[in-house]
């Protein structure tokens, strides 16, 4: 498949909400892939003319895109704006001997990722250092906690050297990671108040009056200079097809500041600038893999100091991660669920001979989620959805390893469950993040 990177640079306040059974809509903290899907969409019908007749008979490219067996692949859009800590030049007056820190925000070209439900951090200092006390992630930790019947338990890092309480807990959101240094990500909001007019007088009208959340559409870089600038979100697009990839990104190209996206557009709101480039690098889940399975033998051996296990786990045995990046909808015999299992994992990949496949943890929590279908002028169903962060470690037989690599690089393409072209499902294997621990938190 190839992938059109996607830069969106949002020129005015996003109206994007998340409706939720028995709840007023609150606005979200990305970017759906079904709402650039469908913006995307529309203005290709627009540009191009195409009729319902003409879908209905042959909509060439179009129905290649967005309408075939295997559409295009629209992936949420993440936040770039980073929270970067540097060290000051000013002493820190109320603690000479301590270094001080500016926090600044900056937008960042790494990939925008979703940390492992499985990371903690601080109760009373969360965050990255180091503005907190650090975040490390308790995955192969506790997997050889449960082999060695040996009860765990994560404190904070710091507490013992600055006698803090020490109580962790989970520590979710949006990360990025450059030269061994992490960053957190997000979008701020803010409420726009706004009047209902009367349709036959066209002026307000009496007692209705009413408020939007909206997804922020600048920043300030440095809180003490006040200077300010465009928020941006970075996302991809993927396609079967290489040509019809070449044709797609230069359609965003040439039309860039026409798309709008969200609600309320009509209000000026949703106006954005979208950017397409084809993107021919490789990813790197072989060296994931192989880091991750190294990490786990070295630390299954530290372990060794509180006994002997029942079984040796790791003897012939190759582990990987899925880590999901987005809501997922997942369904096993018609029935909704938040775990992938093993007869799910084969299905999503095709192997279904191997019996070696195990499912030793699964760390996943659920949600509801809902939408409008502008195309057909109706609320979309309430999707029972599983939460983007959760974890879920597999192992298989050594000898089958190299088979399930290759299958597992189509996965993290593709997704797993259902409505995966409208961003739902986006995994990733052996989440890098997940070799970082307790001793060494980040």
């Amino acid at each position: 498949m190839k992938r059109i990177k996607l830069k969106i640079t949002a020129l005015s306040p996003l109206a994007i909400a998340g409706k939720k059974p028995g709840s007023v809509s609150v606005a979200e903290d990305h970017i759906p892939g079904s709402v650039i899907r469908g913006a995307i969409a529309s203005q290709i019908l627009q540009v191009s003319g195409i009729t319902n007749q003409d879908l209905a008979t042959d909509g060439g490219d179009f129905t290649t895109l967005f309408l075939d067996d295997e559409p295009a692949i629209f992936q949420n859009a993440y936040p770039a704006v980073a929270t970067v800590v540097k060290k000051s030049f000013l002493i820190n007056k109320k603690n000479p001997d301590k270094e001080k820190y500016d926090i600044i925000s900056q937008v960042v070209n790494d990939d925008v990722m979703v940390l492992p439900a499985t990371a903690v951090s601080s109760k009373n200092d969360s965050g990255f250092q180091p503005k907190g006390n650090g975040v490390f992630d308790t995955l192969i930790d506790r997997f050889c906690a449960d082999a060695y019947n040996f009860p765990y338990d994560p404190s904070d890092p710091k507490s013992i050297k600055d006698k803090t309480d020490a109580r962790v807990e989970p520590y979710s959101g949006f990360y990025s990671c450059k030269d061994g240094k992490y960053h957190s990500h997000s979008v701020s909001t803010r409420f726009l108040t706004r009047v209902g007019i009367n349709r036959r007088r066209a002026t307000s009208e009496e007692e209705i009056l009413y408020s939007i959340e909206v997804l922020n559409e600048s920043f300030v870089q440095n809180p003490q200079e006040k200077n300010w600038h465009t928020v941006i979100y970075r996302s991809a697009i993927l396609v079967n097809n290489e040509d019809l990839a070449k044709s797609l990104a230069k359609f965003i190209n040439d039309n860039s500041l026409i798309f709008r996206l969200g609600g309320a557009t009509s209000r000026g709101l949703g106006k954005v600038k979208i950017e397409g480039e084809l993107d021919n690098s490789v990813p790197d889940i072989d060296k994931r893999i192989h880091k991750f399975n190294q990490q786990l033998e070295n630390r299954w051996k530290r372990w060794v100091v509180f006994g002997k296990p029942d079984n040796n786990l790791i003897e012939n045995r190759s582990y990987f991660t899925i880590d999901l990046q987005s809501d997922a909808i997942l369904t096993e015999n018609w029935r909704h669920t938040t775990v992938i299992s093993e007869k799910m994992l084969k299905q999503f990949t095709g192997i279904k001979d191997d019996d070696s496949l195990e499912l030793h943890t699964a760390y996943s929590t659920y949600n509801y989620r809902s939408g409008w279908n502008a195309a057909w002028g109706l609320m979309k169903d309430i999707e029972l959805v599983t939460t983007r962060g959760a974890v879920y470690l597999f192992s298989v037989n050594k000898e089958k390893a190299e088979e399930w690599t290759d299958k597992l690089k189509e996965l993290e393409l593709k997704g797993v469950g259902d409505r995966t072209c409208e961003g739902f499902g986006q995994v990733q294997i052996c989440n890098e993040f997940h070799s970082v621990f307790r001793e060494n938190a980040k």
